[in-house]
């Protein structure tokens, strides 16, 4: 009673599949699969940015513009 056998799982899956439809459970997979690239794609550019901002030392500048309140 500890875990499922095989026949727990497959049966499962048949259920799913009966419920779902193969075509609707393709596109999960895709979306899900799309959603991993895309998560992995930003770990990238996010370890890119950080080995960019060491080796640019962590100086970063800011642009800005005062006003003046009492003008408006």
């Amino acid at each position: 009673m500890g875990s499922f056998s095989i026949w727990h799982w497959l049966i499962v899956l048949v259920i799913v599949m009966l419920v779902f439809g193969t075509k609707k459970l393709r596109n999960i997979g895709q979306d899900l699969g799309g959603a991993v690239k895309g998560f992995k794609d930003g770990m990238r550019e996010a370890e890119g940015d950080a080995s960019q901002k060491i080796a640019d030392g962590g100086k970063q500048t800011i642009d800005a513009e005062a006003r003046d309140k009492s003008k408006s």
